[in-house]
């Protein structure tokens, strides 16, 4: 919850006002100029107070006016937040980029910190403000036979896993942190893991691209050994391959159906992880899963500070929000939902030529599914939403996710509600996306740093990176994550007779529940602990558990 800032009332003056006073000029606008006099008045009239403070206000005032007169006129909002000019306006040739780039930023950021002190009271709005976290923090405290297992598990040299993870970035994150996981359940050394080229957006990019190799070793060292690749003496060793390992798995499981032939053999290969490991593991397990979730799994360093860069320039003007905006192609194809009626022919089209896209009740018609909630709110329905919740006007909205289906006109209900909207590609200055161009990992590496640090997120539909970052704000001390209620909701957006006071009371108090407070993850079957980390992961001082 931010706190209550005494307002400052600030003079701007402009870096370039300053830097074209020479030294002698801003002297001369500081220091009065001697005039020798011999005559008794000028004297004593030095001596007089009234006279030094007639020569101060004098010299203040010839000072503001003289450069009231250079200042440039106003400039409006420009959809280049980072600029009062456009970044192409902003640098002259390559040459001046690199040495100008930091130079630009800095001032902007200065002047944008006196800017933004008037942005403070819609700060403390009840839509600012975030959940209370109950005290819970981070306790990744493993038992005394976990420990007394790691040293002969990190020491072995005989058994190895291979993994092959799939699916996009985040799904792949999720494969990875359950492969660590097996690991060691197996007392395996973990190669690398494996990252299967996406059918749909073609990345080819390995681990050490999205992220950082070294750290992920470092962190684990005393939980699984991490290797980059087999040793000799098992690279020609055929392994024991397993492609279709039940769900929702347990250890017992694991070790039954593999460890023999592991010890065998001394090298398991495992593909399709995603939802292969149960959910209700051991507490030592539970905890594993989170080191691997939330200290592991960083970024890469070109991602890493290209991600911290533009959220640092989202947050120049005060606090945030990020959207998981769902409205890309593949996705209405996927859940079997209707964008609207310009595309609704072209969806159903595509659908019907490739039944085996459609990952949702396929038994369900498109209506059923949207009353159901399971299909993806469209920009009218995310506008309606933050309207109600509270969202002021001039709230600034970082959006994530692919290009939506109709391009940035099917923003347009959006952008007129909330005209301050930006993604990836407006923040960015030109050349900074170059090295993540058709890497779509890589993009979505990006747009989960900018939406981790803001001060809310929401995505309008469920997914894995939805689900990675509400565990991720938890862990961060339960930072407000909107969970659209869209099952309730809908029948209220679909009653056009509700006054809109009522409407808005109404979404309010479905929402009461759903902004990111602590949640026992045992308060349901099946819950994942990195999305809900409370209790195995995170503890309060009162150790006083309660959803």
């Amino acid at each position: 919850m931010s706190k209550l800032k005494k307002q400052l009332s600030y003079i701007s003056v402009p870096s370039q006002i300053i830097n074209s006073l020479s030294s002698s000029s801003l002297q001369s606008l500081l220091v009065s100029p001697k005039k020798p006099s011999k005559s008794s008045f000028s004297r004593n009239s030095y001596k007089n107070p009234r006279f030094w403070f007639l020569t101060l206000f004098l010299v203040g005032l010839f000072g503001m006016l003289k450069l009231g007169f250079n200042l440039d006129p106003p400039i409006p909002f420009s959809p280049y937040p980072c600029f009062t000019t456009s970044p192409r306006d902003s640098f002259a040739s390559n040459e001046q980029q690199n040495g100008q780039k930091d130079e630009i930023l800095k001032g902007f950021n200065e002047s944008q910190a006196l800017v933004s002190k008037g942005f403070e009271d819609s700060e403390e709005s009840e839509f600012w403000k975030q959940p209370d976290g109950m005290g819970y923090r981070p306790c990744l405290h493993f038992s005394r036979e976990y420990r007394k297992y790691s040293n002969a598990i990190v020491k072995d040299r005989r058994k190895y896993l291979l993994v092959v993870v799939s699916g996009g970035m985040n799904q792949q994150r999720n494969q990875i942190v359950d492969a660590v996981v097996i690991a060691r359940i197996l007392g395996a050394a973990l190669v690398v893991p494996i990252l299967q080229v996406n059918v749909i957006w073609g990345d080819e990019s390995e681990f050490s691209d999205i992220f950082d190799l070294e750290h992920f070793k470092s962190v684990l060292a005393n939980d699984v050994r991490i290797v980059s690749s087999l040793p000799s003496t098992h690279i020609m060793t055929r392994p024991v391959e397993e492609k279709r390992t039940p769900l929702h798995v347990s250890p017992q499981w694991i070790r039954a159906r593999y460890l023999r032939r592991l010890n065998r053999e001394g090298v398991l290969l495992l593909r399709g992880l995603d939802s292969r490991l149960s959910k209700d593991l051991p507490s030592d397990l539970q905890k594993l899963r989170c080191k691997v979730a939330f200290h592991a799994l960083r970024f890469a360093p070109p991602i890493l500070q290209l991600g911290n860069k533009l959220a640092e320039r989202m947050r120049s003007k005060g606090p945030y929000l990020s959207l998981h905006l769902r409205m890309e192609k593949d996705v209405w194809v996927r859940t079997g939902c209707l964008p609207g009626p310009e595309y609704d022919e072209m969806i159903s089209n595509e659908r019907k030529q490739r039944p085996e896209l459609l990952t949702a009740r396929s038994n369900m018609t498109y209506h059923e599914r949207k009353l159901a909630g399971l299909c993806p709110l469209n920009a009218v329905e995310v506008t309606r939403l933050l309207k109600a919740l509270g969202a002021p006007k001039i709230a600034r909205i970082y959006w994530a996710g692919g290009e939506p289906l109709g391009g940035k006109e099917a923003l347009l209900p959006l952008i007129t509600e909330f005209p301050h909207l930006y993604n990836k590609e407006d923040l960015a200055l030109p050349g900074e996306l170059e090295p993540f161009a058709n890497k779509a990992s890589l993009m979505a590496a990006i747009d989960y740093i900018v939406s981790e640090n803001s001060d809310i997120f929401m995505p309008s539909h469920g997914g894995n990176m939805g689900h990675a970052i509400q565990g991720h704000r938890a862990y961060a001390g339960h930072m407000k994550y909107i969970t659209p209620n869209k099952r309730q909701m809908l029948h209220y957006f679909l009653n056009s007779s509700l006054p809109e006071a009522e409407f808005n009371r109404i979404i309010k108090e479905l929402h009461s529940e759903s902004l990111g407070q602590p949640e026992l993850r045992t308060s349901k079957a099946g819950r994942d602990v990195t999305k809900y980390p409370v209790p195995e992961c995170m503890c309060n001082d009162s150790h006083a558990h309660s959803s």
